[in-house]
């Protein structure tokens, strides 16, 4: 039972245009006026870098906007081509920390990167299965009888050369599960299908979507069980890209801050607590870069994280060793499923401006430029560690933050 005072629940909010819902924030909210003219602000129709009209489409219940800093990392050499990388993101030192890890890459010749296909993993899972043995084979024995059903008619994907390329099947055995109930509910085993779709420059969630929920009734036919879940996995271990930058020893300031940045990656190695940290080092960098190109950061997250303990155990993403020359070489391997087109990337006009700034053509591209941020922002990170310690910097920078504020 709610308490006294305003209620959440408002019948039709969703159905009132901006302005009224804002009012009702307001006094739900006890907002005063200029709080209610911050809120206004986010809703200026002349906004062209926020058109209030296409956010308005873009998600329910809209009020207003957020805006996030659109800084420029530069001297970054990616695949022997110089790129400015924009970064949106709230948190002082990222855009200084990964221009100045990339220069010190620079001297070296900069990031080089490779990528796997852009294959994207749908699920299939089963339940009630009476033989999941039998039910594996016989799905595997008309595997182009699905993969031809899974193909939408006219897919735009499918006309790129792009669309459903394979499958795989899973018997998960439940053994492992403590619960009673779980095992009773799910029975023995449950048979998993995987799809893997090209899905070319997209990001994928829709057109792997489709395509699951086209064979799940064929799939049901064959195994003899029933569908529970039909949809796409953020673990995109078929998207892997890998950067690669050697870092002059004395550019980072000599042996000894070498070897204090390999003894980082290696307790971030012995250490899951230390290596959740290590890895957010890395995700500053990608995250901003991908929320910058208006693509989807909670996938993004989603499928490092658990890439990092796909051998069971949470481990750093990034592999440094000291080469014959005593310099630093770095490598970053992560899942990146990252779209060029669809989405916010195609109607969020900042977004469209930060692909064009970066001068990619394809998501395999912005790939590779959001995996190289990312080992340049995880190398600056350790640094600091092995040097000053994070916070004298951070410190430093909000400080200036909050004199700026006062002015």
């Amino acid at each position: 039972m709610s308490g006294p005072g305003p209620t959440s629940r408002i019948p039709g909010f969703h159905q009132m245009d901006a302005e009224t819902r804002a009012q009702r924030v307001a006094i739900f909210a006890r907002l005063d006026d200029e709080e209610k003219a911050l809120l206004a602000a986010g809703r200026r129709p002349d906004d062209t870098a926020h058109p209030f009209s296409v956010f308005d489409k873009m998600v329910e219940n809209v009020v207003g906007s957020v805006g996030l800093p659109l800084g420029i990392a530069t001297n970054f050499v990616i695949d022997g081509q110089d790129r400015l990388i924009p970064m949106a993101v709230e948190e002082p030192s990222v855009v200084a920390a990964a221009s100045n890890a990339a220069k010190m890459a620079r001297a070296s010749g900069g990031f080089d990167t490779k990528s796997e296909q852009t294959w994207m993993t749908g699920q299939v899972h089963l339940l009630d299965v009476p033989d999941a043995a039998r039910a594996a084979e016989r799905i595997g024995a008309h595997r182009e009888e699905i993969l031809a059903a899974a193909e939408p008619p006219g897919s735009s994907i499918g006309k790129m050369g792009g669309g459903s390329k394979d499958l795989e099947v899973r018997v998960l055995h439940t053994d492992a599960l403590r619960s009673s109930e779980a095992k009773e509910a799910l029975g023995h085993a449950v048979v998993v299908v995987h799809l893997f779709v090209d899905v070319r420059d997209a990001m994928g969630a829709n057109a792997v979507n489709t395509r699951v929920e086209r064979i799940a009734p064929l799939l049901e036919e064959l195994s003899g069980g029933r569908v529970r879940l039909r949809i796409l996995s953020n673990l995109a271990d078929r998207r892997i890209v890998t950067a690669r930058g050697t870092f002059d020893a004395e550019a980072l300031g000599g042996p000894e801050v070498v070897q204090g940045i390999l003894e980082a990656q290696w307790l971030a190695e012995l250490d899951p607590y230390r290596a959740a940290t290590h890895n957010k080092g890395v995700m500053n960098g990608v995250d901003a870069v991908v929320v910058a190109t208006g693509n989807d950061w909670r996938a993004t997250e989603a499928g490092a994280h658990a890439y990092a303990a796909r051998d069971g155990s949470y481990s750093p993403l990034t592999r440094y060793h000291r080469n014959a020359d005593g310099d630093l070489v770095g490598e970053l391997s992560l899942p990146l499923a990252l779209g060029t087109v669809g989405g916010a990337t195609r109607v969020n006009p900042m977004a469209r401006l930060s692909l064009k700034i970066l001068g990619v053509d394809s998501a395999e591209a912005l790939g590779r430029i959001a995996c190289a941020v990312g080992l340049a922002q995880n190398l600056a990170a350790l640094r600091a560690l092995a040097t000053e310690g994070i916070q004298k910097g951070h410190i430093r920078l909000h400080d200036r933050l909050a004199d700026r504020a006062a002015h």
